[in-house]
């Protein structure tokens, strides 16, 4: 499924980066899945319906046909026919985006280059979706990633996601998470 992905992103020039349960695990939290989230770039240029046409060609079949949800969730379901495996492509928009897609590690999976989310902004990732399972995920990061986690970038982002989204509660969510991944007996 991930070089049907690669196959298509390449050819239409399209940056993207896996997230979420698949890049956890890449970074090596033990978890269990059913489905993979990307985050793409499309370029101004392309199409929509090309971007559709050529994933449908290369074997992903959309899981909602609903422009209307398509336009509010910014989320593209398909459905990867040769695994069974749900697909959930999130428009990327401009801004923190920019630098997640920037940072993407490329890491090979199953001889794949594919891009990942740097740990860190996985991380903020969890943090911003908050349900207790994505906080777990960010306690096995920090526990199995140690030194390899920037504290103070994920700090700053988090803060800053606090201000424009007049919340208080992302970086006491972090706090919490960091505070468990260090408790003795792991």
């Amino acid at each position: 499924m991930l070089a049907d992905l690669a196959v298509v992103f390449a050819a239409l020039e399209v940056e993207w980066y896996l997230f979420g349960a698949q890049a956890a695990i890449v970074y090596g939290v033990a978890r269990l899945t059913g489905d993979v989230d990307v985050t793409v770039r499309v370029p101004d240029r392309l199409p929509m319906a090309a971007v559709a046409g050529e994933l449908e060609r290369c074997g992903f079949r959309p899981r909602i046909s609903d422009p209307a949800f398509i336009d509010q969730s910014r989320i593209l379901p398909f459905v990867h026919e040769a695994t069974g495996l749900p697909v959930d492509m999130v428009l990327a928009g401009p801004g923190i985006e920019d630098e997640f897609i920037a940072r993407a590690q490329r890491r090979p999976i199953d001889g794949v280059e594919v891009p990942v989310a740097d740990v860190t902004d996985l991380i903020v990732m969890k943090v911003l979706a908050g349900r207790p399972k994505d906080i777990e995920d960010v306690v096995k990061l920090l526990r199995v990633q140690e030194g390899r986690v920037s504290l103070a970038r994920a700090r700053n982002i988090l803060a800053m996601f606090e201000e424009a989204l007049a919340q208080d509660d992302l970086l006491p969510a972090l706090d919490q998470a960091v505070a468990r991944a260090n408790r003795k007996g792991r």
